[in-house]
């Protein structure tokens, strides 16, 4: 454990510790080792540092202490917002036309000055709501998805939940304070990465850096998108009670081939250089004292197990998407897979179904990642003679 120069305790991963990220209902387990440098200080309040490629957590301060997201809820407004429109619900060229709701944000909130009973598409709304903050699209957007800002709030919180934010609560759609309104460092990053993740089509507009409605050019507030080239998002937020606020993610090449990508999370900054240096220099932590492995490619056989009772003998075992292992500078080179399957297998097996278990081993035989191995295809159950014939190899191989 290290102390911060603000007096905060930092954690970084120990080879006895699984640190995880929450994507779904489901925990991925993936552990990381010891690091031989330790995350740099940082002035927020609460922070966390996240591999999103290897869905594992660096490095966190105070990750799981309540705060207020500010604006930062207009992540989970997105994400529901890029829900709609990859099933189709909305459009990007839909025309809303905004409610007597949106007079409600005030001179000093940040807005894309749209107007009351004049239309607008779902594009303006979605970039003025990104990259301009604004609260009055956020609120059009909610009730168009919604049907109602009220409505929206319960699918927020029924979503949060959905994805493991269990120590979130949202009470309107755009961040202003609230006393039901809060959440945590780690739960932001969970949203953060399943964004990244769910809605990769829609990911890039994080990345722009202007937007321009009703002839008034607004800038993207995160500076890390001119500062560092490989920052493509995500998030800004600041009120007087939350402080200075920022998620930013950075995706930079990956030793191997293929790109890596981190997620930090700054909240509570006292000015708004700090959440921006503070960021930048654990982004660049993550990559400089951490290395990500592919262990397992999607749909590569890692092995073949005997099937019993099935109409194939045989089923290939392996991983439906790329599986990686994130770890400090060199251990990677002294670890090695090591592969489990559920002995005996019996069909039927469906495709995808978990068969066995792969390690990530380290060199003092310490398991430094862990994830499910499934069949790669499906075997049917075999005719009455094969069983019968399965039944008596299994009974015979018990006796032995």
């Amino acid at each position: 454990m290290r102390f911060l120069s603000n007096g905060q305790q930092s954690s970084f991963v120990s080879p006895s510790i699984v640190r995880t990220l929450t994507l779904g209902a489901t925990l991925l387990a993936s552990a990381s080792a010891f690091a031989q440098v330790p995350p740099p200080a940082v002035n927020a309040r609460s922070w966390v540092l996240v591999d999103a490629t290897a869905n594992q957590v660096l490095a966190s301060g105070n990750a799981d202490e309540r705060v207020e997201p500010a604006s930062l809820t207009k992540l989970m407004t997105a994400y529901l917002t890029f829900e709609a429109l990859q099933t189709k619900k909305i459009s990007m060229e839909q025309i809303v036309t905004p409610s007597e709701a949106v007079r409600r944000v005030k001179t000093d909130e940040s807005r894309m000055f749209i107007e009351a009973n004049k239309p607008v598409s779902v594009h303006d709304l979605v970039y003025g709501m990104i990259i301009q903050s604004g609260n009055d699209a956020a609120i059009a957007l909610a009730e168009l998805v919604g049907g109602s800002e009220s409505n929206f709030v319960n699918m927020m919180n029924a979503e949060a939940q959905k994805l493991g934010m269990s120590h979130t609560h949202f009470a309107d759609v755009n961040g202003m304070p609230d006393p039901n309104h809060y959440t945590t460092a780690g739960d932001l990053a969970t949203l953060s990465a399943r964004l990244i993740r769910d809605y990769p089509e829609y990911y890039s507009i994080f990345s722009v850096k202007e937007f321009k409605y009703n002839n008034i050019k607004q800038p993207n507030r995160n500076r890390l998108l001119w500062i560092d080239p490989t920052v493509d998002g995500l998030k800004t937020g600041h009120t007087q009670a939350a402080g200075y606020c920022l998620i930013a993610s950075a995706k930079r090449p990956m030793a191997g081939g293929g790109d890596r990508r981190l997620v930090s999370v700054m909240m509570g900054e006292q000015k708004e250089h700090d959440r921006v240096q503070d960021s930048l220099k654990m982004l660049n932590y993550g990559y400089s004292a951490y290395d990500t492995t592919r262990i397992y490619g999607a749909n590569q056989a890692v092995a073949t197990p005997r099937v019993y009772k099935g109409a194939a003998d045989s089923v290939k075992v392996g991983v439906k998407k790329d599986q990686y292992v994130t770890l400090p500078k060199g251990a990677a080179d002294k670890a090695k897979p090591q592969v489990e399957i559920t002995s005996p297998l019996i069909a039927p097996l469906a495709n995808g179904q978990q068969v066995g278990t792969a390690k990530f081993v380290g060199a003092d035989g310490k398991v430094l990642a862990q994830f499910p191995l499934v069949a790669l295809d499906a075997v049917p159950q075999a005719g009455i003679v094969g069983r019968v014939w399965d039944s008596l190899m299994l009974m015979f191989n018990k006796k032995k």
